[in-house]
């Protein structure tokens, strides 16, 4: 599939980021005048404690500031996202970061003052000004925070030097988008074939031809061995950045600094790293086993994982036809779910192009007060299917929960984020299971089912493990090389695989390949947010509408509950490890129906 240049892309397939800014002027003028609006916050400091009136007046021009702020920061990201080599995107960014910086340098006194309050003021100004009740939440998570908060000067430098604290990731990107290319790789009929990391993801990595496979992963692997110590000294930084933090705020450990956002215990990230490994390593090694013998492959290389069970059974899928099936599908979710879901599509939410440039993967961005913006790249794959409801399901929560409720009470915890998106693709399998009538088909369906399985509970749960062991080894003092990096990685990808798949020492390069590692320890959270969805769609096939309505009331929560909590309002219950040995039951119940479709 060929790439096109991003000014070739046709409208259909981009995004609308009108709604954002009617034009780059228009966001280059609210950019700028942010200089002068961030008075209308700064006037309050040394006053938040004067009166509930004050305090409720400070956070409401807080908020109208935050999401200026938002939406200036996200439609310079978005025109990056989906051409990082455009010089001019790349200098929108660059401003855009450095004002945010300034501004959020100057409005660094807001938290550390309101932590100056005694709680039980903030009690008595709650109950005192009815409006306050809604920043509840948010006032105690503060609250929270005070032993890890420090003055108002050093937060305050710490907010001046956002630019170059978030520097690793933004390198990263760079050099991945404007920087990485691979080279193209020859099919079994010596047809010379493109590779991007992107084609790589979304076609070459799941096709049915062996040769392919090995072929874009060969070659794509030594790409990245080309730039493993540029990006190990940039991954480096970032770790040692996050360590360093840690210390400052009085964390004991990184990892409980890490985990703070969530809001949820280490127990409980622990049970998500250590369950899932333990159990479900067994399961997915039956069906590596079952791909090998059902392929007959020679080996069952690291390169074959994905490879689906009928390699003549992969139908292609337009977008349009995509569009169809997953709006069947998410018809259990009700008129008001449906509604966001279609204006995604006919109001063009969704970039699905794919051109040189492009950020690789997929994600969904919702800044408040507007629509959301979904990213992938539309390959005509069945699995994209899945990738497209997954991204729907971010913009259905946090349209739902933008709609009602303040900005401030949307900053959703990742521990619980991943659970709608994953849901409507298990509701997607649900939808095409139901139509199969016959083991080819609903085998087919499983295989993509599991590939949901396989992205949350063994690609990001690796990861996880792999930050795991690299934090552990930096709080230690240990010098993070490119090779140590590759050693370890490579250490928790055979560790759970065993001998039943042949892990060449290359793959432990895949550590290059995933931005998360830039994002606290967000690649857990995917595992959590699947286990609450596996949960949740077992109790709508149970009780159907009424556990529907309070699915939906826990998206419109936003963060005014904590994940634990949001969780149980649906009747799950993620301090137990039983509901994730669950879910690893259900991976084996699929894996199961296999083996009985192909022995």
């Amino acid at each position: 599939m060929t790439q096109l240049k991003r000014e070739d892309v046709p409208k259909e397939q981009t995004w609308d980021l009108t709604n954002l800014f009617p034009t780059r002027e228009s966001w280059e003028k609210t950019m700028k005048s942010l200089n002068e609006e961030v008075k209308a916050v700064t006037d309050y400091k040394g006053r938040l404690a004067e009166s509930a009136t004050m305090l409720y007046e400070a956070l409401c021009a807080y908020e109208t500031l935050y999401e200026k702020l938002v939406k200036v920061r996200t439609y310079a990201f978005l025109r990056t996202s989906v051409d990082g080599g455009n010089a001019e995107y790349q200098s929108d960014l660059a401003k855009a970061t450095a004002i945010l910086a300034k501004v959020g340098g100057e409005i660094a006194f807001f938290e550390p003052e309101l932590l100056t309050i005694p709680e039980s003021t903030i009690n008595e100004f709650i109950e005192a000004h009815e409006p306050l009740r809604n920043y509840k939440k948010m006032l105690d998570d503060l609250i929270d925070k005070k032993d890890h908060t420090l003055s108002t000067k050093v937060e305050q430098v710490l907010a001046q030097l956002s630019e170059a604290l978030y520097a690793p990731h933004m390198i990263y990107e760079r050099s991945k988008q404007a920087d990485m290319k691979f080279p193209s790789f020859l099919d079994d009929n010596g047809k010379e074939l493109p590779l991007s990391e992107a084609l790589y993801e979304d076609r070459y990595e799941i096709s049915p031809n062996t040769t392919i496979r090995r072929n874009s992963y060969t070659n794509y692997v030594n790409t990245l061995e080309k730039y493993k110590n540029t990006i190990a000294a940039v991954y480096a930084t970032e770790v040692t950045k996050q360590v360093q933090l840690a210390k400052i705020r009085n964390y004991n450990s990184v990892t409980e600094m890490l985990l703070h956002p969530h809001d949820v215990t280490v127990e409980m990230y622990e049970n998500q790293l250590n369950v899932i490994q333990k159990e479900l390593a067994p399961h997915m090694r039956r069906l590596a086993t079952l791909k090998k013998e059902t392929l007959q492959l020679d080996q069952m290389t690291y390169a074959d994982l994905k490879a689906p069970l009928d390699p003549d059974f992969e139908p292609e899928i337009t977008f349009s036809r995509a569009k169809e099936m997953i709006l069947e599908a998410l018809q259990v979710l009700g008129p008001e779910y449906i509604e966001i879901m279609e204006a995604a599509f006919n109001e063009r939410w969704i970039d699905y192009s794919n051109n040189i440039g492009k950020q690789s993967g997929a994600f969904c961005s919702s800044p408040y007060g507007s629509n959301s913006f979904i990213l992938l790249t539309w390959t005509d794959m069945m699995r994209g299917t899945f990738t497209l409801a997954h991204e729907l399901g971010h913009a259905g929560h946090f349209q739902l929960a933008n709609r009602n409720q303040t900005i401030l009470n949307t900053n959703v915890s990742t521990y619980f984020v991943e659970a709608p998106s994953t849901l409507n693709e298990l509701l997607l399998a649900e939808h095409m299971l139901k139509q199969s009538n016959n083991d080819r088909m609903r085998a087919f369906v499983i295989n993509n089912l599991l590939d949901t399985y396989y992205h949350n509970f063994v690609t990001h749960m690796l990861e996880a493990e792999f930050q795991y062991r690299i934090y552990k080894l930096a709080e230690e003092g240990i010098p993070l090389t490119a090779d140590l990096l590759t050693k370890q990685k490579y250490e928790a990808i055979t560790n759970f695989w065993g001998d039943d798949v042949d892990v060449p020492e290359s793959a432990g390069l895949i550590w290059m390949r995933q931005p998360h590692y830039y994002m606290g320890l967000y690649p857990y959270t995917y595992s959590a947010g699947l286990t609450i969805s596996t949960a949740v769609n077992e109790r709508i096939k149970e009780e159907g509408e009424s556990v529907v309505e309070k699915w939906l009331d826990v998206l419109k929560a936003g963060s005014t509950l904590k994940p634990v909590d949001l969780a149980k309002n649906v009747g799950v219950d993620m301090t137990k490890k039983e509901t994730i040995q669950k879910a690893v039951d259900y991976v084996g119940s699929l894996i199961s129906e296999l083996e009985r479709i192909y022995k």
